[in-house]
């Protein structure tokens, strides 16, 4: 059997995982759910809860990240196109998340189907007591027979705590509900080499991590302009879960049920490692950095192969301003970053600090200075081994491999 013949074995094994798989979150956005003029298209959401409701009935759970609010409310406040501002589009959350929830509710009521809303803002999954009680509802939803729907509270999330768009969010879900499959939907069928519309642009049929991605072009926002998402964000999101553990598929709307089946149609992204904590998910690809700390030879090697605490005395270089429990970068001596990290220190203290040894930095300024820049718990590395270690998971990824998905937590 030639090594293509395998691939697509492997692919198909990996694809029926889906259609076994115990509970599954779908995400889907706002230009999949709205009409050309604006709004929301209600057959197109019975049409999505039509596949649900059926996935439901076969003994799966479901979790539904849905986009939409912001949406379903710009046509009852008289505006044509999504607002820039956030205030305005506060606003038009509040006003369309009861429309949303609406029709959701009567579509799913078809299926004797109750919806339950869940909002979170990012706060809710990076801190551990809230992602417990998110954790908690989310569980109790699905055993009381309920299907969760959960968005982004935007009515009230402000730019500095918001995730930008659910794609990302529905990585966390995935993450915090330990789901089995993420099924990312979007206006187009697959990822491809280029503009699906363009005369040799190919379809993506698996990818194992960002060297499989190559040169590949990904374009911008939803073709409908109501969304802040796109096939950027999408590829994003499905290369931060499976870095947790789980698989994803990225594919449209109206194809959601041949995905849920295990047919081969959309692009499956493999698992790259096992499950991760939520904290460090965040910040190997979600937090905002407010600088950079560049450390030496000796240090990039601890860090990066005996997975140690970052000390002093490796540090070399600060850059930007920062204080102490801010996400920051970390940078080798040729300017690489290969790890981020949450550091002890500011910005300001760390240069009185370059190359001591912790008991020294506790004799010269305090015993507050005697612990580690970055501790090996908040901290996570940002470069991985290549592309043929990659495609090879393409090739022989499988429920073995797989095993402790559901350990850790954040």
């Amino acid at each position: 059997m030639s090594r293509d013949q395998r691939g697509e074995t492997a692919t198909a094994s990996v694809r029926a995982e889906i259609a076994s798989a115990r509970r599954v979150v779908i995400k889907v956005g706002s230009s999949s759910l709205t009409s050309i003029d604006g709004g929301l298209d209600e057959s197109r959401l019975i049409a999505l809860t039509d596949v649900i409701g059926a996935h439901r009935a076969a003994g799966h759970e479901v979790i539904l990240v849905s986009s939409g609010a912001i949406a379903a409310g710009l046509e009852p406040m008289g505006l044509n196109k999504r607002p820039r501002d956030l205030a305005t589009q506060q606003a038009a959350a509040g006003v369309g998340q009861g429309l949303l929830m609406a029709a959701y509710t009567r579509a799913l009521g078809r299926f004797d189907l109750v919806p339950g809303q869940v909002l979170l803002s990012a706060d809710d999954l990076i801190r551990r007591t809230q992602y417990k009680n998110a954790q908690r509802a989310i569980d109790k939803l699905l055993a009381l027979g309920t299907m969760p729907i959960v968005n982004e509270n935007d009515a009230v999330a402000t730019e500095e705590i918001r995730f930008g768009d659910n794609d990302r969010l529905a990585a966390l879900v995935a993450h915090l509900a330990h789901a089995d499959a993420l099924v990312l939907l979007s206006d187009v069928d697959a990822l491809y080499t280029g503009p699906p519309d363009l005369a040799g642009s190919q379809r993506i049929d698996c990818v194992a991590g960002t060297d499989d991605l190559g040169d590949v072009a990904i374009g911008g926002t939803g073709s409908a302009g109501v969304g802040t998402g796109g096939m950027a964000t999408k590829v994003e999101a499905a290369l931060m879960v499976a870095d947790s553990g789980i698989p994803a598929v990225l594919t449209s709307a109206p194809q959601v049920s041949h995905v849920l089946a295990g047919e081969h149609v959309g692009t499956w992204f493999s698992v790259t490692h096992k499950r991760r904590g939520t904290r460090l998910l965040w910040l190997r690809h979600l937090a905002r950095t407010f600088g950079s700390i560049t450390i030496d030879r000796g240090a990039e090697a601890a860090v990066r192969s005996r997975g140690t605490s970052l000390l002093a005395a490796g540090v070399t270089g600060v850059e930007g301003e920062f204080e102490a429990g801010d996400p920051v970068e970390i940078r080798n001596l040729a300017g690489h970053v290969i790890a981020r990290g949450m550091t002890n220190f500011s910005s300001n203290e760390l240069p009185a600090m370059f190359g001591y040894s912790t008991d020294e930095l506790g004799t010269r300024l305090g015993s507050d200075y005697r612990k580690e820049v970055i501790h090996r718990n908040d901290l996570v590395l940002t470069q991985v081994s290549g592309g043929e270690i990659a495609h090879d998971r393409c090739i022989r990824d499988s429920p073995e491999n797989r095993s402790g998905r559901h350990t850790g937590g954040p």
